[in-house]
């Protein structure tokens, strides 16, 4: 997580006028998809990420970019000081958006390229790849870090993507991949040949 992104905001330039606008659209408009994905509308993400912020029990708006590997790779290494691209990155905020009552619970930023990647790797459509990423992020958005919490956000994930019928987790398929190479690097013991 990194601060606050807020795509809505706009730049110093913009006028309070501009801002409000955007405020008030960015209620109605969740889902921005600067690269379309085959199958995947905006209003089919936006339907999408409100069920999964309510099953997640996330309060606040969330908005949700599907952009390029180039744009996500510029945010990491904005917020994060990380110079590559990644899947997904979440910008947790506790900010009450200007104009209106309701609170922003953050940013989530979607690579499509390597969604579209994932999914030829995993076997299933880039819309349900970009689905298995907006339920991590919000994850991460309702304050799970999978990197420091034990297992309870992969436990979730796992809970949550039954509910929202969705394929094997982003931390479950990271997890099978590391105990792969990690098994793929130790030597096996005289006479067993590889086998365990």
């Amino acid at each position: 997580m990194g601060p606050p992104v807020c795509f809505w905001q706009g730049n110093e330039k913009t006028s309070q006028k501009t801002r409000r606008r955007a405020a008030e659209s960015a209620e109605k408009k969740l889902v921005i998809l600067q690269k379309r994905i085959a199958g995947l509308s905006e209003v089919a993400l936006e339907r999408f990420a409100l069920r999964a912020r309510r099953v997640a029990n996330l309060k606040g708006t969330v908005n949700v970019l599907v952009t390029s590997s180039a744009a996500v790779q510029s945010l990491n290494r904005q917020f994060r000081g990380k110079n590559k691209a990644t899947d997904v990155l979440s910008f947790s905020s506790l900010l009450t958006m200007p104009y209106n009552s309701s609170r922003l619970a953050g940013d989530i930023a979607i690579s499509a390229d390597i969604a579209v990647q994932n999914a030829h790797r995993m076997g299933h459509s880039a819309a349900v790849e970009v689905k298995i990423l907006t339920l991590h992020g919000i994850l991460h958005l309702a304050g799970f870090d999978h990197e420091r919490d034990g297992g309870t956000m992969a436990r979730t994930e796992l809970k949550l993507r039954r509910v929202l019928k969705l394929p094997v987790g982003l931390i479950e398929r990271e997890a099978s991949a590391s105990s792969l190479n990690n098994s793929r690097h130790r030597k096996p013991k005289a006479g067993t040949w590889g086998t365990r």
